[in-house]
């Protein structure tokens, strides 16, 4: 299945744009909660681009003007969703006695979010899977936004270390892989949760206190 691409006239975004206006600021706002609204009730094939524009109340044009592929657009909510994770779990910070039991509560809390809404899940997951080069920076901003959310979640004193840097990229691999196999039916909340837990020891192995 391909993703709905944008007409040929309509030029991609420019990476190099300037800041958005206020008004341009909430128009982006009505178009990524309509994406997300539409992707809850059906999944990844419910977003279709031309309902965006209507729900969100913008021109066609304009939305290709902000986001140039369907693609585009749900990264872009996956972006959304994982900076409000980030407010959350900063608002309450995960309880755990060690940086790996911190890791892994915190990942298991936003499993748990997306969990909540699988149909969303599913098309922000199969988004970053469509995704090209085109798509790169996006992919890229979802990458650090949740290593952003692991390193907040270890709560270290000291800056990380570039072997904990190695085990953070190895933690969040086998999350987004936990994720694909969770909502493909191949694995159990129970089952996605000893992975996590496993793989947020790397973390504890690679202290400077552990070597």
């Amino acid at each position: 299945m391909t993703a709905e691409a944008k007409p040929a006239e309509v030029a991609a975004a420019d990476p190099a744009s300037p800041p958005l206006t206020e008004r341009q600021e909430a128009r982006r706002r009505r178009i990524l909660h309509a994406s997300a609204q539409l992707a809850s009730r059906g999944g990844f094939d419910a977003v279709q681009m031309r309902e965006v524009a209507e729900s969100s109340s913008v021109a066609l044009g304009t939305l290709y003007r902000y986001f140039p592929s369907k693609v585009h657009l749900l990264v872009a909510t996956m972006q959304d969703q994982l900076q409000h994770m980030h407010t959350t779990i900063r608002k309450r910070p995960p309880a755990g006695e060690t940086p790996a039991e911190r890791c892994a509560e915190t990942l298991m809390r936003a499993f748990r979010a997306l969990q909540r809404e699988p149909h969303l899940a599913d098309a922000m997951v199969r988004a970053l899977t469509f995704a090209d080069r085109s798509v790169s920076p996006e992919v890229d901003t979802v990458s650090r936004l949740t290593t952003a959310i692991i390193l907040d979640a270890m709560g270290l004193a000291d800056a990380p270390t570039p072997e904990q840097l190695s085990a953070v990229r190895v933690i969040e691999h086998t999350w987004h892989s936990a994720l694909i196999t969770w909502l493909s039916g191949r694995a159990s909340i129970a089952q996605v949760k000893i992975d996590i837990e496993m793989v947020c020891r790397l973390i504890d192995l690679t202290s400077p206190e552990t070597a």
